[in-house]
């Protein structure tokens, strides 16, 4: 055999091995564990089984894993206790500064649902009034970045508050209780404080900076599954697009699978934007942006680069 053919035979044998290891890879997918919480397009594929339906003639189950908030949630992706989920921005951003196995798969803008809150009863009538308060927040969530960023545009630095680091569960009543001055919050939490717990909203996000939420899958399921990762996207994406065009529907779906009552997701999802699409330039750059401000504040250990775990499905 000639050298030439010798290296195209092998070449084609290397191929043909590759993509043999890669079909074998997908086969060996028998359950999807998605991690989601009390709101957004997750909720609405698993109301409406979207991902089931698609899975069910490929043999593949899907698990449902509920969080409160998206730090957990980037822990357990990180043991690879959950494969894709969807959070806010700084849940991602903390983890990839501790190493995590994680990577972006998706981005969605958010237009609205998420501030600081404060009683009605309150003196704190402007962002400069949160000067030596206790704000409640969950420490790494995309409330976080909204109070740093609040702060900064009024003048104030991290250090003129007193933060106090709460899940949401545990945030509502402190809130109500008055154990905590202000409030930073997304919802259905944001709605609930508005409504139940005689909250006033002091500033909303979208007012101090621009913020996304993303679609995160576990690095190593990204790798060895990108034909998987990428359909549970493309499942995403459409339910994503089916939201954005019904939001009564939207607010059912929520209450049935939360059990967060009608009315307060009806709030969240008539302020809410759904549409869910790839992570572009414009996208990393602004999770850059907050990846740089932690890092300046001391609040993760050292420089990261959001792009670096960006992932692009290899096929396309």
């Amino acid at each position: 055999m000639k050298r030439r053919e010798f290296l195209q035979l092998s070449l084609v044998t290397a191929a043909t091995a590759a993509m043999s290891r890669g079909a074998q890879a997908q086969a060996d997918v028998k359950e999807i564990r998605i991690g989601y919480q009390k709101n957004g397009v997750l909720v609405i594929a698993r109301q409406q089984s979207a991902l089931e339906k698609h899975f069910a003639p490929q043999g593949i189950e899907v698990k449902w894993v509920e969080f409160s908030s998206g730090p957990p949630m980037m822990e357990a992706m990180n043991v690879g206790s959950v494969d894709y989920g969807a959070v806010g921005d700084s849940p991602p951003v903390f983890a990839q500064a501790a190493g995590a196995a994680i990577v972006y798969a998706a981005g969605q803008p958010i237009t609205n649902g998420s501030g600081i809150l404060v009683p009605q009863n309150s003196a704190i009538a402007t962002i400069v009034d949160l000067k030596g308060k206790r704000v409640g927040f969950t420490k790494g969530s995309s409330a976080h970045n909204v109070v740093i960023q609040t702060l900064e545009t009024a003048g104030l630095t991290y250090d003129d508050i007193t933060p106090v680091y709460l899940t949401p569960p545990d945030a509502g009543p402190a809130f109500a209780n008055g154990s905590i001055e202000a409030w930073a919050i997304w919802d259905p939490y944001f709605a609930i404080g508005e409504t139940r717990q005689s909250g006033r909203i002091l500033i909303n996000a979208r007012e101090v900076t621009k913020t996304n939420s993303f679609y995160i899958a576990n690095r190593d399921f990204a790798k060895n599954h990108g034909a998987i990762l990428q359909q549970i996207v493309d499942v995403t994406t459409s339910s994503a697009a089916w939201a954005q065009a019904h939001p009564d529907e939207v607010a059912k779906s929520l209450a049935a699978v939360t059990g967060v009552p009608l009315d307060i997701q009806t709030i969240a999802a008539k302020r809410a934007g759904f549409l869910v699409g790839p992570v572009t330039d414009d996208i990393v750059a602004t999770q850059q942006g907050v990846a740089d401000r932690f890092h300046k504040l001391g609040l993760i250990p050292k420089p990261i680069v959001i792009r670096d775990i960006v992932w692009r499905n290899p096929q396309t």
